[in-house]
């Protein structure tokens, strides 16, 4: 898991100058790295070191970024942040609704990128079933099913209730559409977007201290949703 005491990362890419930046820009905040040019490099480097933390390029020489994560998925947890180029928005969605945790941009900011490890790193750290959880003015007890804004508590239905314990149990993880619809909707209302925007606008105005300027509800356009609430 680690390179000494440090965090290891294990990073996916056949760029060249991408394995050197993002090594260098992780080496310099603490962290170990390991760099595979190819997917099947990749899992057999991840299978002997048991990283940390993945950094996966989508587009790989020999292997799709969706079958290297299907293969890590077959029997570890480890979080996978994506690389992605812009304009491809349904691999994004394709490889978090295979259980990536994040995705970023090329070209990316290293200080966005080093925040997002952080937070993977952060929310894989911790156990699913946290009781209580805090971000800021706002309050979740799931165990006592208690939802309270600056210590007053605020009545949810729910469905409401449903979409917020699901979001509080991946807080930092973008979760897409399907998913959330998935889950709190189930299968067949995969497609109903419109029951997120609505859902989505409700828990803004009940939890947000300004709900036209949201901190903690975060629209990913055109992915899903994410949120941001630290414990």
């Amino acid at each position: 898991m680690s390179k000494g005491t440090k965090p290891l990362v294990l990073i996916i890419d056949d760029e060249p100058q991408i394995r050197r930046l993002l090594a260098v820009t992780l080496e310099a905040h603490g962290y170990g790295t390991l760099a595979a040019v190819s997917g099947n490099e990749g899992l057999v480097l991840a299978t002997q070191h048991q990283p940390a933390l993945v950094i996966l390029d989508l587009g790989l020489p020999d292997l799709s970024g969706q079958e290297v994560l299907r293969r890590l998925r077959e029997w570890s947890n480890v979080p996978v942040i994506i690389l992605s180029v812009q304009d491809d928005e349904a691999g994004k969605v394709a490889a978090l609704d295979s259980g990536a945790d994040d995705y970023v941009t090329k070209p990316f900011n290293t200080s966005e990128l080093l925040a997002r490890v952080r937070v993977a790193l952060r929310h894989a750290s911790k156990t699913d079933d946290v009781a209580v959880f805090q971000a800021g003015h706002l309050l979740v007890d799931l165990a006592g099913r208690r939802v309270t804004v600056n210590g007053r508590e605020v009545k949810l239905t729910a469905t409401e209730y449903n979409l917020l314990r699901l979001f509080v149990r991946h807080a930092g993880k973008v979760l897409t559409h399907r998913q959330l619809l998935r889950e709190v909707w189930g299968p067949g209302n995969e497609e109903h977007t419109h029951y997120l925007r609505v859902y989505l606008t409700h828990l803004r105005e009940k939890l947000e201290a300004n709900p036209t300027q949201p901190v903690l509800f975060i629209t990913e356009p055109g992915v899903g949703y994410r949120f941001v609430g630290k414990e």
